[in-house]
């Protein structure tokens, strides 16, 4: 599995589970849980979620199947996120808190703040800072930011530990290209990209059915691989079937050539101009 190096050097997986919408019925629980379990089973490394997915059920679901294995939970790396309207100091502390109940261990591998609110990032830095300094987070970052929130993230005390920014990054959605993921490579700060199969629609798209008739693969392995193609990026796409698990981990070991770039170019050109965030 290639790896992507976090703010402070800690190599993570480059591919991750996302699970946004799981959690949010108690009839698809089972089947759920067994699609985490299954990832593990398979190589997933990473797992991706948030107390806003299925208002904590997501979370549960996550815990429950890292704690009936394959693995040990030291092997898996967990990523939660606080709501906005949590994220003041005292806040942050308590949601994390219930994440981690939820989530059944006593420490998120990264913790991120979902989306810009109301709270002073003053407050939720220091809320994260304190979570870490006392063993409940390992790393701490950041989601849907645009360069100007980050440009205020560092003028804030401790704001220079950002470990990561997750946003939305596919073929079809580009903007980032243009500022923000230079200004974080110049940081230091990798990008996670959710929605990198812009939410499947890519895996429907003509253009990379083509790269991908060409080289045995599906669309949805050539979009992933065109995203991890960047050396500090983190693709987590959502999958529950285990042919699709299974086929969105073989994209690592896709690399698309220059030509096959240029076609992709050609079908979703770099953004020209700055453009507003992406978000879903």
């Amino acid at each position: 599995m290639k790896t992507v190096a976090l703010a402070g050097g800690e190599q993570v997986p480059a591919l991750g589970l996302g699970t946004w919408r799981m959690g949010e019925s108690a009839r698809s629980r089972r089947a759920e849980v067994e699609a985490v379990r299954f990832a593990l089973e398979i190589g997933y490394r990473l797992i991706d979620t948030a107390e806003m997915y299925g208002e904590g059920g997501a979370e549960e679901v996550v815990g429950e199947a890292i704690a009936l294995g394959p693995v040990r939970r030291e092997e898996v790396f967990v990523v939660s996120k606080v709501y906005p309207h949590n994220a003041s100091r005292e806040g942050t502390i308590a949601a994390c808190e219930r994440s981690l109940k939820r989530l059944r261990t006593d420490c998120i591998d990264l913790y991120l703040l979902h989306w810009r609110g109301s709270a002073p990032l003053s407050e939720t830095v220091a809320a994260f800072e304190h979570l870490r300094e006392h063993g409940r987070i390992r790393h701490w970052g950041v989601s849907n930011f645009d360069v100007g929130d980050l440009h205020e993230l560092w003028t804030v005390d401790d704001g220079e530990r950002c470990a990561a920014n997750q946003v939305y990054y596919s073929a079809g959605r580009r903007g980032i290209e243009f500022d923000l993921l230079p200004w974080q490579r110049q940081h230091g700060v990798p990008a996670m990209a959710y929605c990198p199969i812009d939410q499947g629609a890519l895996a429907r798209s003509a253009p990379l059915r083509a790269v991908a008739r060409a080289r045995g693969a599906t669309p949805a392995q050539v979009a992933l691989a065109w995203v991890l193609r960047q050396p500090d990026v983190i693709a987590i796409p959502k999958a529950v079937q285990p042919a699709h698990l299974r086929e969105n981990l073989a994209c690592t070991a896709i690399e698309l050539a220059p030509a096959e770039l240029a076609q992709i170019d050609a079908a979703f050109p770099p953004p020209p101009r700055k453009l507003p965030l992406a978000m879903s």
